[in-house]
């Protein structure tokens, strides 16, 4: 399982798929999973798979966002640079001085994410970031060496997406770890994956939702359930790890219990500890702050009744990520043992 999951994200890591702006992945999962399960799309762009269960009242929907963090142009000045802000959780300096990807309407352009010389004295304002003051996005700005004209005519302007360059997002092995940008949530992508082709009949009538727009407010999963009636909704996650979390990096999976937006459901997070009692897969367990699931704002918004979130260890969220190939197969495992009756 390990290795399918590895094969999948050497795939999936490298498609562009910032918040609004998801096509490419889009158009991978509708060609690898029309073929084998009822897959569609809906009006938020969320990609859905059904597969009916034998108890067909009770509604069942496990969630992986398939959009990625990246920036936003905000402005093309007169020789061309780029000024952009945020889109979602990321900073200038996960991504460092690189190439980057920007997604015109009409043309992909590449570009270089700058913050300017080093060999500088005091009147420069990037001498500032060297001494004493953090890095913003204020400070940053996209190079693209191109007339504001043909940057017009590729279709670049405020509000184009941006995310860093695809010579740089290949996954890298290290050990039994996987290392790349967005494994939030690519990885939980490929789990989803995995399940829409393993699980055949599960116990109840089950919905893999491959969301749209979590990264800026869980838009697609809101949309969703605002729209079918779900009973319970475990979202699938990345989960920091960080000195105030009693967590360990290594290939347990883990129950998240509350986070910024919500606490999770005991009875439904009592069930999947079962699911993996059952399944000799050991759990841990953590509540999480500036923290927010598909689970978490469905629940708030009080879209659906339950909600549990199923997490990876994750090294530098939001960054260059690095997680277990363990964690990622043993979330798939206790969620086979949780959702097909013939399993364990």
């Amino acid at each position: 399982m390990r290795e399918r999951i590895y094969t999948l994200l050497e795939a999936l890591a490298v498609l562009h798929a910032p918040s609004g702006q998801e096509q490419e992945m889009d158009t991978f999962l509708i060609s690898r999973l029309s073929p084998q399960v009822h897959t569609w799309q809906d009006e938020a762009g969320n990609i859905i798979v059904h597969l009916p269960g034998l108890d067909p009242s009770r509604k069942v929907a496990l969630s992986a966002h398939k959009d990625e963090i990246g920036m936003i142009v905000q402005s093309v000045a007169y020789d061309g640079r780029l000024r952009v802000g945020r889109l979602g959780g990321a900073f200038p300096w996960i991504y460092g001085e690189g190439m980057v990807d920007i997604l015109g309407q009409h043309k992909l352009i590449q570009g270089v994410l700058s913050f300017g010389s080093r060999h500088v004295s005091h009147q420069s304002p990037q001498k500032a970031q060297q001494l004493d003051k953090p890095l913003t996005w204020d400070n940053a700005w996209i190079e693209t060496l191109l007339s504001p004209e043909a940057l017009a005519d590729a279709g670049v302007g405020p509000g184009t997406r941006v995310v860093v360059g695809r010579m740089r997002k290949q996954p890298v092995r290290l050990g039994s770890c996987v290392a790349s940008y967005a494994l939030d949530n690519k990885a939980a992508v490929a789990v989803l994956i995995l399940l829409a082709e393993t699980i055949k009949q599960p116990q109840w009538d089950l919905y893999l939702i491959f969301s749209a727009q979590e990264e800026v407010g869980a838009l697609g999963a809101l949309y969703f359930t605002h729209r079918h009636p779900i009973n319970e909704l475990i979202a699938l996650e990345v989960t920091p790890m960080a000195p105030e979390y009693p967590l360990i990096f290594n290939d347990h999976p883990v129950l998240i219990q509350a986070d910024s937006y919500s606490y999770y459901d005991l009875g439904l997070t009592r069930r999947l500890e079962i699911a993996a009692q059952k399944a000799q897969i050991p759990l841990q367990s953590v509540v999480l702050s500036g923290f927010g699931s598909d689970g978490s704002l469905t629940v708030k918004s009080g879209h659906v009744a339950q909600t549990a979130c199923l997490g990876f260890p994750t090294l530098n969220t939001h960054g260059y990520e690095i997680t277990s190939l363990g964690s990622l197969a043993g979330i798939f495992t206790v969620l086979q043992a949780y959702l097909d009756p013939g399993v364990c």
